[in-house]
Protein backbone atom coordinates (compact mmCIF):
# COMPACT_ATOMS: atom_id res chain seq x y z
CA UNK A 1 0.00 0.00 0.00
CA UNK A 2 2.92 2.32 1.06
CA UNK A 3 4.60 1.33 -2.09
CA UNK A 4 1.31 2.12 -4.27
CA UNK A 5 1.23 5.63 -2.54
CA UNK A 6 4.90 6.67 -3.05
CA UNK A 7 4.31 5.31 -7.02
CA UNK A 8 1.53 7.90 -7.22
CA UNK A 9 3.45 10.81 -5.76
CA UNK A 10 5.64 9.84 -8.31
CA UNK A 11 3.98 9.95 -11.13
CA UNK A 12 2.23 12.98 -10.70
CA UNK A 13 5.25 14.66 -10.64
CA UNK A 14 7.37 16.41 -13.00
CA UNK A 15 10.22 13.86 -14.37
CA UNK A 16 12.75 16.30 -13.73
CA UNK A 17 11.86 15.95 -10.07
CA UNK A 18 15.46 16.23 -7.83
CA UNK A 19 16.64 13.45 -5.51
CA UNK A 20 16.17 16.34 -2.74
CA UNK A 21 12.14 16.72 -3.27
CA UNK A 22 12.06 13.03 -4.02
CA UNK A 23 13.12 12.12 -0.55
CA UNK A 24 10.77 14.93 1.09
CA UNK A 25 7.84 13.22 -0.93
CA UNK A 26 8.76 9.94 0.27
CA UNK A 27 9.09 10.85 3.74
CA UNK A 28 5.33 12.65 3.57
CA UNK A 29 4.14 9.55 2.37
CA UNK A 30 5.27 7.68 5.07
CA UNK A 31 4.36 9.48 8.07
CA UNK A 32 0.72 9.62 6.47
CA UNK A 33 1.12 5.84 7.40
CA UNK A 34 2.55 6.43 10.68
CA UNK A 35 5.96 5.03 10.08
CA UNK A 36 9.38 6.39 10.92
CA UNK A 37 11.71 7.41 8.12
CA UNK A 38 14.31 5.66 9.54
CA UNK A 39 12.24 2.39 8.64
CA UNK A 40 12.95 3.04 4.74
CA UNK A 41 16.67 2.15 5.75
CA UNK A 42 17.65 -1.35 4.27
CA UNK A 43 17.59 -3.50 7.40
CA UNK A 44 15.11 -1.87 9.28
CA UNK A 45 11.97 -3.16 10.69
CA UNK A 46 8.97 -1.89 12.28
CA UNK A 47 7.86 -4.86 15.41
CA UNK A 48 4.31 -4.99 16.97
CA UNK A 49 3.75 -5.60 20.52
CA UNK A 50 2.65 -9.04 21.59
CA UNK A 51 1.87 -10.76 24.85
CA UNK A 52 3.64 -14.41 26.23
CA UNK A 53 0.33 -16.02 27.62
CA UNK A 54 2.39 -17.61 30.09
CA UNK A 55 2.50 -13.96 31.73
CA UNK A 56 -0.99 -15.18 32.84
CA UNK A 57 -0.89 -18.29 32.55
CA UNK A 58 -3.51 -18.95 35.99
CA UNK A 59 -5.59 -16.58 34.01
CA UNK A 60 -5.72 -18.78 30.78
CA UNK A 61 -5.82 -21.85 32.63
CA UNK A 62 -9.00 -21.10 34.62
CA UNK A 63 -11.01 -19.54 31.55
CA UNK A 64 -8.92 -19.29 28.15
CA UNK A 65 -11.35 -17.07 26.19
CA UNK A 66 -12.01 -14.34 29.37
CA UNK A 67 -8.38 -14.35 29.16
CA UNK A 68 -7.77 -13.74 25.60
CA UNK A 69 -10.53 -10.87 25.78
CA UNK A 70 -8.50 -9.29 28.67
CA UNK A 71 -5.35 -9.25 26.64
CA UNK A 72 -6.97 -7.75 23.85
CA UNK A 73 -8.87 -5.34 25.82
CA UNK A 74 -5.23 -3.81 26.74
CA UNK A 75 -3.95 -3.45 23.35
CA UNK A 76 -1.81 -5.82 22.58
CA UNK A 77 -1.74 -7.10 18.57
CA UNK A 78 -0.89 -10.25 19.44
CA UNK A 79 0.13 -12.83 21.68
CA UNK A 80 2.28 -15.86 21.76
CA UNK A 81 0.83 -18.84 23.64
CA UNK A 82 2.51 -21.45 25.89
CA UNK A 83 -0.40 -24.40 25.50
CA UNK A 84 -3.54 -24.15 24.11
CA UNK A 85 -5.84 -24.94 27.05
CA UNK A 86 -9.53 -25.74 25.73
CA UNK A 87 -8.24 -25.37 22.14
CA UNK A 88 -5.40 -28.17 22.22
CA UNK A 89 -5.87 -29.85 18.53
CA UNK A 90 -8.27 -27.45 17.45
CA UNK A 91 -6.42 -24.37 15.82
CA UNK A 92 -9.62 -23.72 13.29
CA UNK A 93 -12.06 -22.68 16.55
CA UNK A 94 -8.68 -20.91 18.07
CA UNK A 95 -8.16 -19.21 14.79
CA UNK A 96 -11.73 -17.86 14.99
CA UNK A 97 -11.60 -16.80 18.55
CA UNK A 98 -8.37 -14.86 17.74
CA UNK A 99 -9.93 -13.10 14.91
CA UNK A 100 -13.26 -12.32 17.15
CA UNK A 101 -11.12 -10.28 19.10
CA UNK A 102 -8.49 -8.67 16.85
CA UNK A 103 -5.68 -11.05 17.84
CA UNK A 104 -2.59 -11.74 15.74
CA UNK A 105 -0.43 -15.15 16.70
CA UNK A 106 2.83 -13.79 16.75
CA UNK A 107 3.74 -18.13 17.72
CA UNK A 108 4.04 -20.13 20.08
CA UNK A 109 6.43 -22.27 22.78
CA UNK A 110 6.84 -25.39 21.92
CA UNK A 111 9.38 -28.25 22.95
CA UNK A 112 11.63 -29.60 20.43
CA UNK A 113 10.10 -32.97 20.37
CA UNK A 114 7.56 -31.09 17.58
CA UNK A 115 9.98 -30.96 15.35
CA UNK A 116 11.19 -34.37 15.51
CA UNK A 117 10.24 -37.10 12.62
CA UNK A 118 6.05 -37.66 12.13
CA UNK A 119 5.57 -34.87 14.89
CA UNK A 120 6.90 -32.19 13.15
CA UNK A 121 4.11 -31.81 10.02
CA UNK A 122 1.31 -31.95 12.58
CA UNK A 123 3.10 -29.19 14.24
CA UNK A 124 3.62 -27.11 11.02
CA UNK A 125 -0.47 -27.96 9.96
CA UNK A 126 -1.63 -26.92 13.63
CA UNK A 127 0.26 -23.56 13.24
CA UNK A 128 -0.42 -22.71 9.74
CA UNK A 129 -4.33 -23.05 10.59
CA UNK A 130 -3.73 -20.80 13.51
CA UNK A 131 -1.13 -18.13 11.72
CA UNK A 132 2.08 -18.86 14.36
CA UNK A 133 4.72 -17.89 11.88
CA UNK A 134 7.59 -18.40 14.35
CA UNK A 135 7.87 -21.85 16.55
CA UNK A 136 10.06 -21.13 19.32
CA UNK A 137 11.68 -23.72 21.78
CA UNK A 138 11.51 -22.50 25.62
CA UNK A 139 14.42 -24.27 27.10
CA UNK A 140 16.22 -27.33 26.02
CA UNK A 141 19.12 -29.21 28.47
CA UNK A 142 20.88 -30.46 25.37
CA UNK A 143 21.71 -26.60 24.58
CA UNK A 144 23.93 -26.57 27.34
CA UNK A 145 25.68 -29.91 27.01
CA UNK A 146 29.17 -29.91 25.53
CA UNK A 147 28.84 -33.47 23.45
CA UNK A 148 24.53 -32.91 22.48
CA UNK A 149 24.68 -29.31 21.91
CA UNK A 150 25.93 -29.60 18.11
CA UNK A 151 23.54 -31.83 17.43
CA UNK A 152 20.37 -29.93 18.58
CA UNK A 153 21.88 -26.40 16.51
CA UNK A 154 21.70 -29.59 13.32
CA UNK A 155 18.22 -30.18 14.78
CA UNK A 156 16.75 -26.52 14.38
CA UNK A 157 18.67 -26.10 11.13
CA UNK A 158 16.95 -28.96 9.60
CA UNK A 159 13.61 -27.89 10.74
CA UNK A 160 14.35 -24.20 9.42
CA UNK A 161 15.30 -25.66 5.76
CA UNK A 162 11.89 -27.28 6.14
CA UNK A 163 9.69 -24.55 7.43
CA UNK A 164 11.46 -21.58 5.33
CA UNK A 165 9.73 -21.97 2.15
CA UNK A 166 6.16 -22.48 4.19
CA UNK A 167 7.38 -18.69 5.59
CA UNK A 168 7.77 -20.34 8.99
CA UNK A 169 10.83 -20.20 11.44
CA UNK A 170 11.80 -21.94 14.31
CA UNK A 171 14.01 -21.04 16.98
CA UNK A 172 15.08 -20.99 20.48
CA UNK A 173 14.32 -19.22 23.90
CA UNK A 174 17.34 -18.25 26.31
CA UNK A 175 17.54 -18.29 30.19
CA UNK A 176 20.41 -17.60 32.14
CA UNK A 177 22.39 -20.90 31.95
CA UNK A 178 22.58 -20.43 27.58
CA UNK A 179 24.90 -17.83 28.80
CA UNK A 180 27.41 -20.83 30.97
CA UNK A 181 30.63 -21.14 28.60
CA UNK A 182 32.51 -24.15 26.88
CA UNK A 183 35.87 -23.99 25.89
CA UNK A 184 35.88 -20.13 26.30
CA UNK A 185 32.30 -19.41 24.34
CA UNK A 186 28.83 -19.33 25.82
CA UNK A 187 26.40 -21.77 24.70
CA UNK A 188 24.17 -18.98 23.48
CA UNK A 189 27.14 -17.98 21.06
CA UNK A 190 28.29 -21.55 19.91
CA UNK A 191 24.54 -22.12 19.11
CA UNK A 192 24.69 -18.88 16.86
CA UNK A 193 27.39 -20.19 15.01
CA UNK A 194 26.53 -23.59 14.30
CA UNK A 195 22.90 -22.65 13.23
CA UNK A 196 22.05 -21.15 10.03
CA UNK A 197 20.42 -17.03 10.28
CA UNK A 198 16.98 -18.97 9.14
CA UNK A 199 17.00 -19.94 13.05
CA UNK A 200 15.42 -17.18 15.12
CA UNK A 201 17.43 -16.23 18.15
CA UNK A 202 14.62 -15.36 20.44
CA UNK A 203 16.67 -13.47 23.12
CA UNK A 204 15.28 -12.91 26.56
CA UNK A 205 16.23 -9.50 27.27
CA UNK A 206 15.59 -9.89 31.19
CA UNK A 207 17.24 -13.24 31.71
CA UNK A 208 20.43 -12.05 29.47
CA UNK A 209 20.64 -9.00 31.75
CA UNK A 210 20.97 -11.23 34.60
CA UNK A 211 23.56 -13.33 33.10
CA UNK A 212 25.18 -9.98 32.68
CA UNK A 213 24.83 -9.27 29.21
CA UNK A 214 23.75 -6.33 27.34
CA UNK A 215 20.79 -7.27 25.47
CA UNK A 216 21.60 -4.57 22.85
CA UNK A 217 24.55 -5.33 21.47
CA UNK A 218 23.33 -9.12 21.65
CA UNK A 219 20.69 -8.26 18.96
CA UNK A 220 23.26 -6.02 17.34
CA UNK A 221 26.41 -9.14 17.35
CA UNK A 222 23.84 -11.45 15.20
CA UNK A 223 21.64 -9.02 12.60
CA UNK A 224 18.15 -10.39 11.69
CA UNK A 225 17.87 -13.01 13.81
CA UNK A 226 15.94 -11.07 16.29
CA UNK A 227 12.64 -11.98 14.62
CA UNK A 228 11.09 -12.65 17.79
CA UNK A 229 12.35 -11.70 21.19
CA UNK A 230 10.86 -11.20 24.63
CA UNK A 231 10.71 -7.77 26.90
CA UNK A 232 10.58 -9.18 30.46
CA UNK A 233 10.81 -6.63 33.37
CA UNK A 234 13.89 -7.37 35.33
CA UNK A 235 15.30 -5.96 38.28
CA UNK A 236 19.45 -6.95 37.94
CA UNK A 237 21.04 -8.10 41.88
CA UNK A 238 18.19 -6.69 43.54
CA UNK A 239 18.93 -2.95 42.01
CA UNK A 240 17.22 -0.59 44.93
CA UNK A 241 14.42 1.59 44.05
CA UNK A 242 13.50 -1.07 40.93
CA UNK A 243 10.93 -3.13 40.51
CA UNK A 244 9.64 -5.62 37.52
CA UNK A 245 6.89 -3.27 35.99
CA UNK A 246 8.71 -2.35 32.76
CA UNK A 247 10.24 1.33 32.55
CA UNK A 248 10.85 0.97 35.98
CA UNK A 249 13.06 -1.70 36.48
CA UNK A 250 16.64 -2.49 35.33
CA UNK A 251 17.25 -2.95 31.76
CA UNK A 252 18.10 -0.35 29.39
CA UNK A 253 15.22 -0.73 27.14
CA UNK A 254 15.24 2.27 24.86
CA UNK A 255 18.96 0.87 23.53
CA UNK A 256 17.41 -2.53 23.24
CA UNK A 257 13.99 -1.25 21.01
CA UNK A 258 16.82 0.61 19.24
CA UNK A 259 18.57 -2.66 18.16
CA UNK A 260 15.59 -4.49 17.27
CA UNK A 261 14.46 -1.71 15.09
CA UNK A 262 17.96 -0.96 13.41
CA UNK A 263 19.55 -4.67 12.96
CA UNK A 264 17.36 -7.01 14.72
CA UNK A 265 14.85 -7.21 11.78
CA UNK A 266 12.33 -7.76 14.84
CA UNK A 267 8.89 -8.10 13.46
CA UNK A 268 7.17 -9.07 17.45
CA UNK A 269 8.30 -7.30 20.41
CA UNK A 270 6.83 -9.93 23.32
CA UNK A 271 6.49 -8.61 26.75
CA UNK A 272 6.79 -11.26 29.63
CA UNK A 273 5.79 -10.66 32.78
CA UNK A 274 7.00 -13.19 35.37
CA UNK A 275 7.18 -11.11 38.55
CA UNK A 276 4.09 -9.44 40.73
CA UNK A 277 5.06 -6.91 42.24
CA UNK A 278 3.30 -4.78 44.68
CA UNK A 279 0.95 -7.45 45.33
CA UNK A 280 -0.98 -6.69 42.16
CA UNK A 281 -2.42 -9.41 39.92
CA UNK A 282 -0.46 -10.99 36.87
CA UNK A 283 -2.94 -9.55 34.56
CA UNK A 284 -2.51 -5.96 36.57
CA UNK A 285 0.89 -6.12 35.96
CA UNK A 286 0.81 -6.57 32.26
CA UNK A 287 -0.97 -4.01 31.75
CA UNK A 288 1.18 -1.58 33.51
CA UNK A 289 4.22 -2.84 31.81
CA UNK A 290 2.07 -2.92 28.60
CA UNK A 291 1.53 0.96 29.31
CA UNK A 292 5.43 1.52 30.32
CA UNK A 293 6.26 0.00 26.79
CA UNK A 294 3.88 2.11 25.03
CA UNK A 295 5.65 5.35 26.49
CA UNK A 296 9.05 4.58 24.78
CA UNK A 297 7.44 3.26 21.73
Amino acid sequence: MIRVFLLNVIHNMNTTLSRRNFVKSSIIATAAFGLRPSLLAAGASNPRISVQLYSVRDDCAKDFDVALAQIAKMGFVGVEFAGYHKYGGKAKELRKRLEELNLISAGAHIGTGSFRGEELQKTIEFHQILGSKFLIVPGDRDFTDPEKSKALAETFNKTAEVLKPLGMYCGYHNHKNEFNKDNGKTFWDLFAERTSKDVVLQQDCGWSAVAGNDPAELVRRYPGRTKITHFKPTVVKDEPGKKAIFGQDSVNWVSVLKACREVGGTEWITLEQEVYPDGKSPMECTELSLAGLKKIW
